[in-house]
């Protein structure tokens, strides 16, 4: 009973952003979560430790450093600049902006990319006096969907490839082409949305380069991050390779590391552990296989089934908590790679569902606040569709990849 209010109680403040009539945030549930799991003796202090998946938090702050390393060295910024002063066209510059977070979202951390382009976005356009707000929904909803591609393209795939255990090369090898066949419906569906804006005419002004590049740290980043993801190709421990990539970059004279240490989400690092611990509890108690009976009637076990169950969950909890949640169920059903694929492929995708649904449609929202407003109903009329045709897509996919016996 214990274990079951301290999970319903985290459960809830995910959900609602908040622990209710407090002001402890979705951190703070967790923390207190898995602290009340080892007080009320659900968990020995060293049960919860052992919870903890040392290779998840050493395999996402790997990324965030290499992801730093490069936005401290304005090659983010300077990637995107280069590509948007190609696209003298409002369609062109969608696209390119929608192909450059997609792209870049697929190799690194999803939210760092939202960071580092926002900004960008929004001096593009007002630079060439076009409507920032189609570039930015293309943003944030391509970096959603480009994310799904690979195991570091965002933190539930960095979960669920630690848990899985599925190689980097055959992870993208399944979800790539979903990523590159949704990518191009959502350029579509923006362009449809926001047809008006994009008739906008053709201009030669030019946006402002971005500030100088730090060009010997942009090729120590570039180069780390070439050998790491070779590493993970070449198949070896993504949380390993992620290490060294992120020693490597710390191994610095021209940048104190503590502006590295500004662009690590820390607080996500803490929520994972403490996420784990709940979790943990939670099994012991014997609440998983409580859920999975509960679940039982949606057919988790097919491909629909599970895409549909985890985009309801991802956008009433968000994403890693549904993950976090189904992980123990996966390994019960009958065809546990195809599940683990599933998993990913509908927690990522189901972000673009809601505003809320996404951390990197967060982001850039409230980045832009102020100089471009957007609104929940400006992000549903192009999010809902396109999350809708891009969990249609990825489920069609790999239930043709992956077919039932």
């Amino acid at each position: 009973m214990a274990a079951a209010c301290v999970f319903l109680f985290t459960y809830v403040a995910f959900s609602l952003g908040r622990v209710p009539g407090l002001r402890s945030d979705r951190l703070g549930a967790a923390v207190i979560g898995a602290a009340l799991m080892v007080a009320l003796h659900v968990l020995t202090l060293g049960q919860a430790q052992a919870a903890v998946d040392g290779s998840t938090l050493a395999l996402l702050f790997g990324m965030m450093a290499l992801s730093a390393a490069l936005e401290v060295s304005g090659a983010f910024a300077l990637t995107g600049w280069w590509l948007t002063q190609r696209a003298h066209r409002p369609l062109s510059l969608l696209i390119a902006v929608s192909l450059a977070s997609g792209v870049l979202s697929a190799f690194l951390i999803n939210d760092v990319v939202c960071i580092a382009f926002t900004p960008l976005v929004l001096a593009v356009a007002e630079a060439l006096d076009y409507d920032a707000k189609p570039y930015l929904l293309a943003l944030a909803t391509a970096s959603n969907i480009g994310s799904v591609a690979t195991i570091t393209g965002n933190p539930q795939n960095i979960l669920i490839g630690s848990l899985s255990g599925i190689p980097y090369a055959r992870f993208a090898g399944a979800l790539a082409p979903v990523a590159i066949v949704s990518l191009a419906a959502n350029i579509a569906i923006v362009a449809f949305v926001h047809r008006a804006a994009l008739r906008a005419p053709a201009t030669n002004r030019t946006a402002p380069r971005p500030r100088r590049l730090l060009r010997p740290l942009a090729w120590k980043a570039a180069v780390a991050f070439a050998g790491v993801l070779a590493a993970f190709m070449a198949g070896a421990s993504p949380a390993i390779a992620a290490l060294v990539g992120a020693s490597a970059i710390l191994l610095t004279r021209s940048v104190k590391p503590r502006r590295f240490y500004a662009h690590i989400d820390w607080s996500l690092l803490a929520l994972f552990a403490g996420l784990f611990v709940v979790v943990a509890g939670a099994e012991r108690a014997g609440l998983a296989e409580s859920l999975f009976r509960l679940l039982r009637p949606l057919r988790p076990g097919t491909v629909g089934g599970l895409t549909l169950l985890t985009a309801v969950l991802s956008n009433v909890v968000s994403n890693v908590p549904a993950v976090m949640a189904l992980k123990s169920m996966i390994p019960h059903l009958p065809r546990p790679e195809s599940a683990w694929l599933t998993l990913a492929m509908s927690s990522t995708l189901a972000g673009n569902l809601t505003l809320p649904g996404s951390m990197a449609t967060v982001i850039v929202v409230e980045r832009a606040r102020g100089r471009c407003n957007i609104t929940f109903v400006d992000f549903l009329k192009v999010g809902l569709p396109s999350a809708i045709v891009s969990l249609a897509i990825g489920a069609a996919w790999l239930a043709w990849r992956f077919p039932a016996h």
